[in-house]
């Protein structure tokens, strides 16, 4: 494996773990640094070095990413929401990915019929 595969993983990794560690000093720290746009440079990155920089490739990969925040977003105010109502962890997460997969579904529908 090339440093360029492993680097990234092992960023994500020290992520994880400073946000334990946060978690327990400043919990708004923590989830700011959660929501930080650190997965997507790491993907841009990995695209990048194996596209060798094609810019068609990092232009396309670029924009599902944009359009990926949508459905993102919906799971985070869902997630909210439920922690809000007092639901446990895994009612949280289910309901917060079920609101992920219908944003999904609707994006990709809104895609098709505008062709984007």
């Amino acid at each position: 494996m090339r440093w360029q595969n492993i680097l990234p993983v092992a960023i994500s990794v020290g992520v994880i773990i400073l946000v334990a560690v946060l978690e327990k000093q400043n919990r708004l720290v923590a989830a700011v640094t959660t929501t930080m746009p650190l997965t997507a440079p790491l993907a841009l990155w990995i695209v990048y070095a194996s596209a060798n920089g094609d810019r068609a490739a990092m232009t396309d990969f670029s924009r599902g990413m944009l359009f990926g925040v949508v459905p993102t977003l919906g799971f985070l105010v869902v997630v909210w929401l439920a922690a809000r109502a007092g639901y446990k962890l895994l009612p949280i997460l289910g309901l917060g990915y079920g609101a992920w997969v219908v944003g999904l579904i609707i994006l990709i529908g809104l895609k098709r019929l505008i062709e984007l």
